[in-house]
């Protein structure tokens, strides 16, 4: 298996940038078409915990806009030719929090590349959860 093949690096790239135009304008339909549309999709946000391209879709349906962010960082890895995961880091530009997001992507027969899976998060301040040594 050839990781980080530059062609599947491009492709998945070609992807994760239709993905963040259709944040950016609030294209429902775009970010609708970048999804598996099975119910075995998972999206984890800020807010929601979705599994499943319905409640995907509900969930793309509810939003007015989204925040509007600078890209800070993208790294992508791919695993032969059909497997590529994206991270993001990006700060959120009205408010100053760091977020980051990642991907997995699958080329699909007959659909192409497609997120079968995404968590979105933003950064906190600190894990009260967290002992430190």
């Amino acid at each position: 298996m050839q990781i980080d093949d530059p062609a599947v690096i491009a492709e998945a790239r070609a992807l994760f940038d239709r993905y963040e135009a259709a944040i950016a304008g609030n294209d429902a339909a775009m970010l609708d078409a970048c999804f598996w549309a099975d119910p075995r999709t998972v999206r984890f946000g800020i807010t929601e915990i979705l599994y499943g391209i319905e409640a995907i879709r509900a969930f793309r349906a509810s939003v007015a806009r989204y925040a509007p962010r600078a890209t800070r960082r993208v790294h992508i890895t791919s695993f032969g030719p059909d497997v590529a995961c994206t991270h993001l880091e990006y700060e959120r530009t009205d408010s100053g929090l760091v977020g980051r997001e990642t991907k997995i992507m699958v080329r699909l027969p007959e659909q192409g590349w497609r997120v079968v899976s995404a968590h979105v998060s933003l950064l906190a301040g600190g894990d009260p959860g967290r002992v430190q040594r």
